[in-house]
């Protein structure tokens, strides 16, 4: 059991970073002596959180759009420049549009799309070379998408193109899990329920009541449960598992099932 839920050591690449569920999983990576990279579209944001970050451990920025190939293929060459070998991607990075269906534009799908579904596939390939370098037997490497609760049931607000898109991250973690395997890298999704952030917070405003009301458990997320599920994934305990999309919501989507 000794170091059985260690990230220490590791190195990891977390998208999106700079706020919400990525700043969360950052944060709890940092804390259990992992060497983090933040990744975020505007440079100064992600630069002021990985220096908020380093006064716990060892945390470097790395700014880059995950929704262009070459915006992926830069970041990717960025941390090839300090790092040999990447233990930990965390595809994190997320866009949202709401409008009825009637207005709905293909901008905002094109934009949510872009982020959501072609970023996961386009970093998770770019970086492949340093995820293989740190892989083997014993440990493999490790991809972890962040999906959503929206991807496994249908949302109560208008947003047709997150809550598609994150239904495709949750059947490309799977594709990905099964031709990386040999490989020794798994791939596996979290599918976050409500937690605090820049991306929830209008949706907490208005209807956090009811949110709180609906789940089993009687609560919002707090950022210990999503880290501490993404430390799980990373680490010799989670060496076993690729694949899955894990619900951590509290238990909502069971009243869905």
């Amino acid at each position: 059991m000794d170091g059985l839920f260690s990230v220490e050591g590791k190195v990891a690449v977390i998208t999106g970073g700079s706020r919400g569920i990525g700043y969360m999983i950052a944060q709890g990576f940092v804390e259990a002596g992992a060497r983090v990279y933040i990744t975020a579209r505007k440079a100064d944001a992600c630069d002021a959180a990985a220096a908020a970050l380093a006064k716990a451990g060892i945390c470097i920025s790395a700014p880059g759009d995950v929704a262009t190939d070459a915006g992926c293929r830069a970041i990717a060459e960025a941390v090839g420049r300090d790092e040999r070998a990447l233990h930990v991607l965390v595809n994190n990075a997320g866009a949202n549009w709401g409008a009825p269906l009637a207005d709905y534009p293909d901008a905002g799908f094109d934009k949510v799309f872009a982020t959501n579904l072609k970023g996961v596939f386009n970093l998770t390939r770019a970086l492949l070379p340093l995820l293989q370098n740190a892989a083997s037997d014993d440990d493999p490497a490790r991809v972890i998408n962040i999906g959503s609760i929206d991807g496994l049931q249908a949302p109560a607000l208008e947003t047709y193109a997150y809550s598609s898109s994150k239904a495709a991250v949750h059947h490309l973690t799977r594709v990905l899990a099964q031709k990386l395997a040999p490989q020794r890298v798994t791939v596996n999704a979290i599918a976050p329920g409500p937690f605090e952030s820049k991306m929830m917070h209008e949706t907490l405003e208005r209807f956090g009541d009811s949110i709180r009301a609906s789940c089993p458990l009687g609560r919002i997320g707090r950022p210990e449960d999503m880290a501490g599920t993404a430390i799980f994934l990373a680490s010799r305990a989670g060496a076993y598992l690729t694949g899955a999309v894990i619900p951590v919501d509290g238990g909502i989507s069971t009243r869905h099932a």
